[in-house]
């Protein structure tokens, strides 16, 4: 894309009021609302004609243009970094993410990304608000394994953007989890924000917390100790699965920041707490993404297989168990 593409969107009364940045990002799928402030400042927003302000009140029948500029040349270089494909056509990528891949680059992680990786391996991705992006439209935290898609062109990408806001999106995680579920299944539905304490911590203690839902079911118990759960992320909020079951009382193996070092303290010296202590990251996985082909309309579902490392672990902590029931049974004898 070398041209810019202009919106032309005409305020109702349902949104008389907003804020013209506000209305903007919820009109059109694929900008944000902090991507719609930079094209403000840079006067590319006009209400009536004339260039406008974020604070701006829309009224019913203002009709605004915005212009989006073709994306920049991107930061990042390709990197020739292997990549495990699930599925890929001219419009869509999905990769199963190893665990301990960035997603973007960032301070302290300039190379070795996703993003580097997906330059190298497509070369045409879509960007969105004169920013090319490598095609990313959700991400996972860098210890998290699992299903990620990626946009290959500007229509893929602003259908992609929609589906995840308005949450059509299905995905489904598997966690190793710290304790007996006293349920078969539920749901935790605690808004989550910016820790107070720690600003590089979320929590449900904020003043400022976004709505979240996480669904879960028992998958396995294993040794009355540690729990194997499925759970549907209804929402996508930063470490969303890590806050609420620790905050629940069952923090992920794996996991210390939110509480899994802790946990794997308390146990009694053994096998199994050998195990969980030495597992080097929180045990999440994203097993299965759907969403609908931006182009097709079809519904299709990706399932990113168990990465080795967890597999390795339940297979041992099966066994452990095993030998800690045999060894209860001789007791009991």
């Amino acid at each position: 894309m070398t041209e810019p593409v202009v919106h032309r969107i005409v305020a109702g009364a349902a949104h008389a009021g907003m804020r013209l940045d506000a209305f903007v990002a919820a009109e059109i799928p694929g900008l944000s609302r902090s991507q719609v402030r930079r094209l403000i400042d840079l006067g590319l927003v006009a209400a009536g004609g004339r260039p406008a302000k974020a604070a701006k009140k829309v009224s019913e029948g203002d009709e605004i243009s915005v212009e989006v500029p073709p994306p920049t040349e991107p930061g990042a270089a390709p990197e020739d970094i292997p990549l495990e494909i699930i599925y890929e056509d001219s419009d869509i990528v999905v990769v199963a993410k190893p665990a301990g891949m960035v997603v973007h680059p960032a301070a302290g992680h300039p190379g070795g990304t996703l993003v580097n990786a997906l330059l190298a391996h497509c070369g045409d991705l879509s960007g969105i608000g004169g920013e090319l992006r490598a095609g990313i439209v959700h991400r996972l935290d860098r210890g998290t394994s699992g299903c990620i898609v990626a946009a290959k062109n500007d229509l893929a990408h602003r259908s992609l953007s929609a589906q995840f806001k308005a949450r059509t999106v299905g995905k489904t995680y598997l966690a190793l989890v710290f304790g007996s579920m006293r349920q078969a299944s539920g749901s935790f539905d605690k808004p989550i924000g910016r820790s107070r304490s720690d600003r590089k911590r979320m929590s449900s203690r904020t003043a400022k917390g976004k709505s979240s839902l996480t669904q879960w079911r028992v998958a396995r118990d294993l040794c009355g100790q540690l729990s194997w759960i499925e759970i549907a992320l209804r929402t996508g909020r930063m470490h969303q699965i890590r806050v609420h079951f620790s905050e629940a009382g069952h923090p992920l193996v794996g996991d210390a920041v939110y509480g899994g070092a802790r946990r794997a303290a308390k146990f009694t010296a053994g096998r199994v707490r050998e195990l969980v202590e030495a597992f080097p990251r929180p045990a999440l996985h994203a097993w299965k993404l759907s969403i609908d082909h931006p182009r097709s309309g079809k519904r299709m579902e990706f399932v990113a297989e168990l990465p080795k490392d967890i597999e390795a672990l339940l297979e041992d902590l099966t066994s452990a168990c095993r030998v800690g029931e045999k060894r209860k049974d001789a007791v009991r004898r």
